[in-house]
Formats: C-alpha cells, structure tokens, sequence
C-alpha cells in the first residue's frame, strides 16, 4: 500500500509550521524527510503517525482516509530518537509486548519475538532489560518492537542520532537491510545528509516548512534546483552567472532562461580538477586531510573554490595550479 499526503496545512497559533505539503510514499520506499531544525520535517511524521492534527488536507493509506483515526488504529510502527523501551520488562518481553496487547496467543508471541531476534542479530540477549544493553542493541530492539505488529508503515523520528559514528554507520545499513528484506514502506526523519544519501530510495529535501525538492538521492546531490538543496546536500560551489560569463564561459549552454541574478552554477567539490603547473593560474590557500579525502581551498580567477579529491594532489599551499570544470559537471540552481 501506499501513502498519499494531499495539500497538507498545519500551522501553530499563526505560524505556518506545513505549507500545502504534496508527497507520496510509494510501497517497498525508503523515504528520508531531510533538512535542518524546524524545517517542518517531525511535524509531518507525527502528523502521519496520528499524534498530531493538522488543519486541513487529505492523508489516505491505501486509499483509506487517515484523517479520524486514532494512531492506536493506524497499524503503523513508530521509533523515536529516545528508544522509550519498557525499563522493567525483558528484551523479548518488550519486542512482544505490541502483540500481547493484542491478545495474540502465547506461542505466536514467542514464535515472532524469536524471528525477530534473529532479524536484529540479537537472538542471546532475549533475557536481558534495557539497561544491560548498549544504544545500538536498544536501538535494535525498538526496531524490532516496531516490526512486530507487521506494520504497514514504519516511521523513524532521528532514530541514530544518539549513536557514535561508528555504531550509527553499521546500524545505518542494518536498518536498510531490514526494510528492504521486509519491504514495509518507511519514511525517516534526518538532519544528517549522509544518512539520507545512504538509505533513502527518495529524499525529501524539506526548508521553512515547504518540500525544496523530491528525487533520489543521485537527483539531489547531482541536480539540485535551488541554492538550499545545493547547500545542504553538502559542499558545493555556488557560482554566479556574470563571473562563470568571464571565468568559465563554457558553462553558460547549460544555464535557464531567466534575469541575470535568477540562477547560480553549482559545482561539486570533487568535480572541479586540479594539476600542479607551474604557470598556473590558480593558487593552493590550505590542504585538509581528511583520510580518504584532500580538501583544497584554491583562490582562482578572483574567486575563492573548494575542490576534493581522492588521490594526493600533489601540491601544498602556496603551490600554482590548473583549474578545470567539465560542462557536464555543473548544474545549474535558483539563486
């Protein structure tokens, strides 16, 4: 089944928190909500989860109107950025505890707290509370609370964000690996780009309580459409049009129609190549070492551009270098 949101509104006392949101949620779709806080992002999950009205517009699963029914009714499994596991029951008792409230019979319990277990690679801690176990096994088991219902739609709130790096990437792929095994549409909210790049079949880019832009990750990262989903997709060069007319001319077929200052050029750092020339006409500012990334600052043709690339340059500060832009290596955003 799929999840269609209609001309969603929701403001708070005046304030516009939705702004007419259009957006579906496809079966099998791993859907990440991205964009920095109070972009509108939570409001719409717990509005979708039912724990939150909203004011006007159509919320259909299936086909079948959401607007009056309860969260309890929804059938959809919910974790939070706080695991919010039950501190005084057991690991298999909280992952069964959905179904026990359901009145499911002992032995179906125990069957799908057993299958689940093994889903999350945590058959051994079955006997174990909360408070025995680490973020990343909590998360797992909230996860797991979450699946067992056979919900027909999961919704994760920042469920990584209080994870080490570490540990959030191998859950990161723990999780994709769940849902595309299961194939239960999921929509996830995220301030962290990596995540979303990294999970999401659709990112929905999301700025001042308006969607900026929908598409894959590939879409927003290599065709963004505005100066915000530019930036916030990660590093980026954002060029305008009068100086890409005299520093880099061949880029201007690819431009819009449109008034001078409408449209920016945006290059990826790691689009822009660099090579040691000792005529060269750009210069090395600084060099950052980043493990399988060097970070240059160049100042070139009286702009200042940030290149990365994955090989040693070959060059430090203060060293002459050639810059170059292939065509197809820009795209072009609303400024």
């Amino acid at each position: 089944m799929d999840l269609q949101i209609k001309n969603l509104l929701k403001t708070f006392d005046g304030f516009v928190a939705l702004d007419r949101i259009n957006l579906t949620v496809e079966e099998r779709e791993f859907v990440c909500l991205l964009g920095p806080s109070g972009c509108g992002k939570t409001t719409l999950l717990r509005i979708v989860a039912g724990l939150m009205p909203y004011d006007t517009g159509e919320l259909l699963m299936g086909g079948r109107d959401l607007g009056a029914v309860p969260a309890r009714d929804r059938g959809f499994g919910i974790v939070f950025q706080s695991y919010s596991l039950f501190p005084n029951m057991t690991v298999a008792e909280n992952i069964g505890y959905g179904l026990k409230i359901r009145k499911a019979p002992g032995d179906r319990i125990a069957a799908r707290v057993k299958e689940l277990l093994d889903l999350i690679k945590l058959p051994q801690l079955a006997d174990r509370y909360p408070w025995q176990l680490s973020g990343g096994q909590q998360q797992r088991v909230a996860l797991a609370r979450a699946l067992a219902v056979d919900p027909s739609l999961i919704l994760l709130d920042e469920p990584l964000s209080a994870l080490d790096a570490r540990v959030r990437a191998d859950l990161r792929a723990e999780i994709r690996d769940v849902q595309r095994r299961l194939g239960i549409p999921t929509i996830m909210v995220t301030h962290d780009q990596e995540e979303a790049l990294t999970l999401a079949d659709k990112v929905v880019c999301m700025n001042h309580g308006l969607i900026e832009q929908v598409g894959t990750p590939q879409d927003l990262y290599l065709r963004p459409r505005t100066r915000f989903v530019a930036d916030f997709m990660g590093s980026s060069n954002l060029l305008p049009t009068g100086w890409v007319r005299d520093a880099m001319p061949h880029l201007l077929p690819g431009r819009p129609d449109g008034a001078e200052n409408a449209y920016e050029a945006c290059v990826r750092p790691e689009r822009i190549a660099v090579a040691p020339a000792a005529d060269g006409e750009g210069r090395v500012i600084d060099l950052t070492f980043l493990g399988n990334i060097r970070r240059l600052r160049l100042s070139w043709r009286g702009r200042e551009l940030l290149a990365e690339t994955h090989q040693d340059p070959g060059v430090g500060p203060g060293a002459a270098v050639d810059v170059s832009v292939a065509a197809e290596a820009c795209a072009w955003v609303r400024a």
